[in-house]
């Protein structure tokens, strides 16, 4: 499959299937899952990178576990809208999933979702909520994931069109 457009996406997608959602971070990659009817984002887990090749292994069984059709990833802007070295290496990530022929990722629909405020709007809901410092640790890459997905969602279901 190909880097799509999120207003393509749905045309790739089978009855029923889930999408997965990406925050590919420098030491985590945060994982969300949607439900099956593309409405609501759940925050997964986090997988602390390794090599590629065992990065995409790891998604590849989440993938086989659950029944995804697409990949939504953060693609992690400047604030003017440009794109740096970390916006660069989650296109490189992407590119690279796509080439691993003996992973279900090869042929899935890849979205990015601009997510500027992600992490920052993730720490904030979870201050708000008096959780520990510890506890944001270990679970702010799966809910920066769960937040990126839950926009794309949002726009695909209000006829959005791209937002990367």
């Amino acid at each position: 499959m190909a880097i799509c457009n999120l207003s393509d996406l749905r045309s790739f997608l089978a009855p029923r299937q889930c999408l997965l959602g990406l925050d590919y971070g420098q030491v985590v990659i945060g994982v969300a899952v949607s439900d099956p009817n593309l409405r609501v984002a759940s925050p997964l887990t986090g997988l602390l990178r390794k090599k590629f090749g065992a990065d995409a292994a790891a998604l590849g069984e989440i993938i086989k576990e659950r029944t995804i059709g697409g990949i939504v990833i953060g693609l992690p802007k400047n604030m003017d809208g440009s794109e740096g070295p970390m916006a660069q290496s989650a296109r490189t990530f992407a590119s690279n999933l796509l080439k691993k022929a003996d992973l279900p990722v090869a042929d899935m629909p890849i979205v990015f979702w601009d997510e500027r405020f992600s992490s920052a709007a993730v720490s904030r809901f979870m201050l708000e909520d008096d959780m520990t410092r510890k506890k944001r640790l270990q679970n702010i890459d799966k809910a920066a994931a769960a937040y990126i997905l839950q926009g794309a969602l949002d726009a695909l279901n209000n006829g959005g069109g791209c937002h990367a």
